[in-house]
């Protein structure tokens, strides 16, 4: 259904919840208002049990996609829109035509090319990542601080990043004079960061396409997998929800497949999950031993962003292969 900027925002919520998907045909200001309108009528209950929390955020991810405006090869053709077409080309490729997007949407991938343009400060790094779309952006600093701080193992000539994500352990890594790193990803659009982001810092590692590892044995292998084990609700979400622990289980299971015999797994892992009774600490650690490793030692930091929950602790897990 097209509507404008005469239509009121409980007018329009009743609408969706009809199953009405609104195209939007008014000024581009006041889509956002509109929207801005909806999402104060769908309150959050972050007291609730994490399911119920994942319910009601689903129905409200529905709802508020449910609000559309048009693309013309990557401009909007609205009163007041603003030049939207890098943001576009970044998150969507080449332009291809007329096309409705979800409001929402369209917002999401603008902050993530302005996240993308002044960057990441990272203060392992001393210096910027630069997140693309839909990749992990390092601002829990935290997890980069245990990998530029833990010893590194003796002699280690070799070291594994899996799931390098924007590629900043395997930039720390490289910093801290490991002569060869190999960086993992199977999203593509995080292999062009990585490689974009180790190339801007002027670090030699290499960044290939895969699921989990690279050929070979590594003397140190880094995995920062996602921490929640839930199913991902959108295209953002995959670097944050990990549904069954898909990408634990199998890295756990094959890691020490991919080990030199004296090196070391550091795995990296907040106990959010254990928070929000999602997995405890006996699961963690029964996916450890069946996967032919022993812990060798931990280190933990508590997270100092604002979102963190309190008594939460990420930890640094040294493995070995026993």
């Amino acid at each position: 259904m097209h509507v404008d900027d005469t239509i009121s925002a409980d007018q329009a919520l009743r609408l969706i919840n009809r199953g009405t998907n609104l195209y939007w045909k008014g000024d581009y200001h006041n889509a956002k208002q509109l929207l801005s309108a909806l999402a104060r009528r769908l309150p959050t209950n972050r007291t609730a049990p994490f399911k119920a929390q994942r319910r009601a955020q689903a129905e409200r991810t529905r709802i508020l996609n449910a609000l559309l405006i048009p693309l013309t090869n990557h401009q909007v053709p609205l009163r007041r829109a603003p030049d939207v077409s890098a943001a576009c080309a970044e998150a969507y490729g080449p332009p291809t035509g007329n096309r409705w997007v979800p409001l929402r949407e369209l917002l999401g991938v603008i902050g993530a090319h302005q996240l993308r343009l002044r960057g990441v400060h990272v203060p392992a790094l001393g210096d910027r990542i630069h997140p693309h779309y839909t990749v992990f952006a390092p601002t829990r600093s935290e997890y980069a601080d245990l990998v530029a701080e833990h010893p590194l193992p003796p002699g280690a000539r070799t070291a594994f990043d899996i799931g390098t994500g924007t590629g900043v352990l395997a930039a720390i890594l490289a910093r801290r004079g490991i002569p060869r790193v190999l960086a993992t990803d199977n999203n593509p659009r995080a292999v062009e960061c990585a490689r974009e982001n180790l190339h801007r810092l002027r670090l030699t590692a290499e960044v290939l396409h895969t699921d989990l590892f690279p050929p070979g044995r590594a003397d140190l292998i880094v995995c920062n997998p996602p921490w929640i084990p839930a199913k991902p609700l959108t295209p953002l979400d995959h670097a944050v929800y990990d549904e069954n622990s898909r990408m634990l289980r199998d890295f756990l299971r094959t890691a020490r497949e991919h080990l030199q015999p004296r090196g070391e797994v550091w795995l990296i892992l907040s106990d959010l999950a254990e928070h929000l009774g999602l997995r405890t600490g006996h699961e963690l650690l029964t996916l450890i031993h069946t996967g032919g490793l022993r812990v060798a030692g931990q280190q933990d930091v508590t997270p100092r962003h604002g979102r963190a929950r309190t008594g939460e602790t990420t930890t640094l897990w040294k493995l070995q292969g026993f």
